[in-house]
C-alpha cells in the first residue's frame, strides 16, 4: 500500500493474507448454526405464533425469508472471499474513501442495538437461574428512568461484563466457540422440543391449533396484512449479516467454501429452529393456556435439572452468537471511522458501551416492537446500503476491484473530496419511501395521519429499499460513465 495509507489501512482491516484463508465450508456451516440457534432467532419464530399464525404458517414464513435472503448474502460475500476485504473497506468502492464510513457507522449502531439484545437476554437468564435456586422473585419493583427492577439491571450489567472477556480474542477464537457450541446448541434444542411434545400429548394437538385468521377466528382474514411485514422482517432479521458477511468469506479457503457452507447452513438451519420454536411455543398454549414465545421465561417454568441446564445452554448461547453476529462487524465498522486511531479491539469496547446505553428491553416489550418496528425498521435503513453494493461490484464495476485503490486516500475512490455523491443520492432515495410509514408505526399517536399507502410501501421496507437503492445507483453512475478501476484478484476461487 502506498500513498494515503496511514489514514485508511490498519491490520485489521488490511487484505487477509493465503495463511488466513483458512475456513471451509463447513466452518461457514457452523457459523450459521451457531448464529441462529439463539434467543432471538427462537422469539422470532415464536412471536408469529402470538401474532396468530399456525405452526406451519410461522415456519413457512420463516424459511422464504431467509431464502430469500441468502441472495444477497452470496452476493455481498464474493467480493469478501475474492479479495479479502471486511465490509467497512469494500463499501469504499461505492460510497467512497470517506464516505464508506457512513454506511460502516450505520451498521455499526445497528449491531450495537442487536448486542444490547443479545446482552439483556442474558442477563434475565442469569437472573432467572439465580431467582430459582433461591426460590424467589429477583427481579424487583421497576425502577424510574429504567421500567425495570434492579434485580433486572444488575444481571444484565453482569452478564456486560462477562463478555467483556471475549473482546480481546481474535476472529479464530470466534470460529472454534462457533464450531465446537453449535452440536451442543442442537442438542438443547430438541431436548426442548422433547419436553413440549411429552407434556402438550403429543404432535398433534399442535399442529390442530389453527391460525387466527381461519373463518370465526379472533383476526379473520387479516392473513395477509400479518404475513407482508412479517416476511420483511424475517429478511431483515439477517439483512445485518448480509452487509457484513465479507467480514467472514475474507477467510474462506475458496469460494465455493463460502457459498456451500452458507446455503447449507442458513436456510436449513432457520427452518429447523423455527419449526421447533413454534412447536414448542403452540404447546404451551395447550400447556399453560397462553403462548410463551420467551425461551428464558419458558425455561423458568420448568423444574428440576431442567431449568439448570436450559439457562445454562441459553446463557452459553447468547455469548457465542452475540460476539460472532454483533462484536465482529461492528468492531471492523468502528476501527474504519478511524483506522490510524481504532483497532479491532477499541471498535468492540465501542460496541460494548454504546450496547450497554440503548436500553435494548424497551424494543423487547412487546412482539409488535421487535419485529414490526426494530426488524423492519433497520431493514429500511440496511437495504439501501446492500443494494447499493451489489449493483457496485456486479453491475457497475463486473466484480472488478482495485485493491490498492482501496486503501488509498487520493486514489480511484476518492470521487470528489472522498464522498460518493451518487450513492448518497441513492441510499437517500431507498431509505426515503420507509419514512413515513416507519414514523406511523413507531409513534403512532403522532403520526396518525400518514397515509394508507405509506403504511404499505413500509410492509415492503427492505425489499423497496433494496430496488430503489439499486436502480438509482445502477442508473446514475452508468449516466456519469464512470471509470472502473480493474482490480487484483487475491483469493482462490
Amino acid at each position: 500500500m502506498s500513498e494515503g495509507r496511514d489514514s485508511l489501512w490498519n491490520e485489521d482491516l488490511a487484505p487477509s493474507g493465503p495463511e488466513q484463508r483458512t475456513w471451509r465450508w463447513y466452518h461457514f456451516a457452523a457459523l450459521w448454526v451457531g448464529m441462529i440457534v439463539a434467543v432471538p432467532t427462537w422469539m422470532l419464530a415464536a412471536g408469529l405464533i402470538e401474532q396468530g399464525m399456525s405452526a406451519l404458517q410461522a415456519t413457512s414464513v420463516v424459511i422464504l425469508g431467509n431464502v430469500i435472503i441468502l441472495i444477497p448474502m452470496l452476493l455481498i460475500g464474493h467480493p469478501g472471499a475474492r479479495y479479502g476485504v471486511p465490509f467497512a473497506v469494500l463499501v469504499r468502492a461505492s460510497f467512497g474513501t470517506v464516505g464508506g464510513r457512513l454506511p460502516a457507522a450505520a451498521r455499526a449502531l445497528v449491531a450495537c442495538g442487536w448486542y444490547g439484545i443479545q446482552t439483556w437476554i442474558g442477563g434475565e437468564a442469569l437472573l432467572t437461574l439465580l431467582g430459582i435456586f433461591l426460590g424467589a422473585d429477583m427481579r424487583g419493583s421497576p425502577l424510574p428512568f429504567f421500567g425495570i427492577g434492579l434485580g433486572e439491571l444488575l444481571a444484565f450489567l453482569a452478564f456486560w461484563t462477562i463478555q467483556l472477556a471475549f473482546v480481546r480474542k481474535g476472529i479464530l477464537t470466534i470460529r472454534r466457540l462457533e464450531t465446537w457450541t453449535a452440536p451442543l446448541k442442537m442438542v438443547a434444542c430438541f431436548g426442548l422440543l422433547w419436553w413440549a411434545l411429552d407434556a402438550a400429548g403429543g404432535v398433534g394437538p399442535i399442529f390442530s391449533s389453527p391460525s387466527a385468521f381461519v373463518p370465526g377466528g379472533a383476526r379473520e382474514g387479516e392473513f395477509w396484512l400479518v404475513f407482508l411485514p412479517s416476511l420483511t422482517a424475517m429478511v431483515g432479521f439477517w439483512g445485518t449479516l448480509a452487509l457484513n458477511i465479507p467480514d467472514f468469506t475474507r477467510f474462506a479457503k475458496s469460494q465455493k467454501d463460502q457459498m456451500i457452507g452458507q446455503t447449507l447452513g442458513l436456510p436449513p438451519t432457520m427452518g429447523l429452529v423455527a419449526l421447533i420454536s413454534v412447536m414448542t411455543t403452540s404447546a404451551t398454549v395447550v400447556i399453560y393456556g397462553e403462548a410463551i414465545w420467551d425461551p428464558v421465561q419458558l425455561a423458568g417454568t420448568l423444574s428440576g435439572p431442567f431449568v439448570l441446564l436450559g439457562l445454562i445452554v441459553i446463557a452459553v448461547d447468547t455469548v457465542s452468537c452475540n460476539i460472532a453476529a454483533n462484536l465482529v462487524c461492528s468492531a471492523y465498522d468502528f476501527a474504519a471511522l478511524y483506522p490510524a486511531r481504532i483497532s479491532y479491539r477499541t471498535g468492540a469496547l465501542f460496541t460494548a458501551f454504546i450496547g450497554l446505553f440503548m436500553m435494548p428491553w424497551k424494543l423487547l416489550e412487546s412482539t409488535n416492537g421487535y419485529i414490526y418496528t426494530w426488524l423492519t425498521g433497520y431493514g429500511a435503513l440496511l437495504g439501501p446500503i446492500a443494494g447499493i453494493l451489489i449493483a457496485d461490484y456486479w453491475l457497475v464495476r463486473g466484480t472488478r476491484l482495485d485493491v490498492e485503490g482501496l486503501y488509498q486516500e487520493h486514489g480511484p475512490y476518492r470521487y470528489g473530496n472522498g464522498w460518493n455523491p451518487k450513492a448518497l443520492i441513492a441510499l437517500a432515495a431507498g431509505i426515503a419511501p420507509n419514512v413515513p410509514g416507519f414514523l406511523a408505526v413507531s409513534f403512532p399517536a403522532n403520526f396518525a395521519g400518514v397515509g394508507w399507502f405509506w403504511g404499505q410501501v413500509y410492509t415492503y421496507a427492505w425489499f423497496v429499499g433494496v430496488l430503489v437503492a439499486l436502480g438509482v445507483y445502477a442508473g446514475l453512475m452508468r449516466m456519469g460513465a464512470q471509470d472502473v478501476p480493474s482490480g487484483e484478484v487475491q483469493a482462490a476461487e
